[in-house]
């Protein structure tokens, strides 16, 4: 039985739901069903996300279906709209996961600007949400680090707000600390940082700074062992999460001793 540490009792909330894994993973890019769920199974997380548009979720009768080897029964899914560069295609890909998924209403919002960079449409994501919040969605949604973007997307009435660390896929870790940071300061919704991890240590940086999750999918998928990739991330999840609670130490420009000084016999 997993022993219980203080990162592993606390939980946050999505959607009325508590979770006590932060760590939120992708199903792409994995050989076959199998290691799929066997990475998702290392990986602890409870909460899965699945690209509408490259993923069978019953929309191909003759094809497999990815809810046969992660069950909703267990799983969160979390339909997302990976692939769409208009509001238009989003709305439309959120209401067919809708109707496949009896009426699941929680989705992750993506409305992408460029095929090279894949950064998100910052003006086509805010259209999408207002039409996906005013039909009755709970929106988690992809954006930029930019602080001023969070809080509109907030605002707006997006259950959590998910800003990339670097670029879709790229592997590059948190580019910009200071934004991150400021977005997590600024929130009063789960702040999940989106896009760019490349390996634990990424993830535990992310938890240090206060997030409150992390989301993955290529930094499993891509290892060389992903199963093994998808339990340390999990407990970089857990180490980063823990290192917050505790508040670290201030940090110095010089050098302080780990023994006092004062009282010394010689």
């Amino acid at each position: 039985m997993p022993t219980e540490t203080p990162a592993t009792l606390d939980t946050f909330s999505l959607a009325g739901r508590s979770y006590h894994s932060r760590l939120l993973v992708g199903t792409g890019k994995y050989q076959d069903l199998r290691q799929t769920r066997a990475a998702i199974e290392a990986s602890g997380a409870e909460i899965v996300t699945v690209a509408v548009r490259r993923t069978n979720i019953g929309q191909n009768r003759d094809e497999p279906n990815i809810l046969e080897v992660l069950p909703p029964e267990r799983f969160t899914i979390l339909p997302n709209t990976a692939g769409c560069y208009d509001a238009k295609t989003a709305v439309r890909t959120c209401r067919l996961a809708r109707e496949l998924l009896d009426g699941h209403n929680l989705v992750k919002l993506e409305v992408l600007g460029d095929e090279k960079t894949l950064f998100p449409d910052v003006v086509a994501t805010l259209e999408a949400a207002k039409e996906l919040i005013a039909d009755g969605f709970q929106v988690m949604v992809y954006t930029n680090d930019d602080p001023v973007m969070a809080k509109r997307l907030e605002e707006l009435g997006c259950i959590a707000v998910m800003p990339l660390a670097a670029p879709i896929g790229s592997g590059l870790g948190i580019r910009n600390r200071l934004n991150i940071l400021t977005i997590v300061e600024n929130a009063r919704v789960p702040i999940l940082v989106d896009a760019g991890v490349g390996t634990a240590s990424d993830a535990a940086i992310a938890m240090e700074l206060g997030c409150d999750g992390v989301l993955m999918n290529t930094a499993i998928a891509a290892a060389r062992d992903p199963i093994l990739m998808a339990s340390a991330m999990r407990k970089a999840i857990e180490a980063g999460r823990e290192a917050f609670l505790a508040g670290r130490m201030p940090a110095k420009r010089f050098a302080s001793a780990s023994s006092p000084l004062e009282g010394l016999f010689f």
